[in-house]
């Protein structure tokens, strides 16, 4: 089954959440900032995603800017920074069982429906 990491208040992780909608019916709605993330479930997305931790991270947010920029970290060190400071997490992420893709923009969803 589909698992769709979704921040409501986001224009963006609701637009991919709305198109979502409109090709499935079939997913979990997981609000990562509600329900923290677990060590295993952001290592499954780097895994699926087949990104650097760097790139599903957003680096517009105060905490990047304040304490991240610039500097390098291990894997398991920015699997603890995302699991800590979830915030930081691109969104939505939509994971399926062998692929995941970062919903922005939406069609991009259509990666792991294939």
């Amino acid at each position: 089954m589909l698992k769709i990491f979704h921040n409501p208040r986001c224009k963006h992780s609701r637009a991919g959440l709305e198109y979502l909608k409109s090709k499935t019916g079939e997913f979990e709605v997981r609000e990562y900032l509600k329900n923290t993330l677990t060590t295993d479930e952001i290592k499954e997305i780097l895994l699926k995603t087949n990104l650097e931790p760097s790139a599903i991270v957003r680096p517009q947010e105060d905490y990047f800017k304040k304490f991240l920029k610039g500097k390098s970290f291990t894997v398991d060190e920015w699997v603890k920074i995302i699991r800590e400071n979830p915030k930081l997490l691109q969104r939505p992420i939509v994971v399926g069982k062998l692929k995941a893709v970062i919903g922005n923009p939406p069609h991009e969803i259509d990666k792991v429906l294939r």
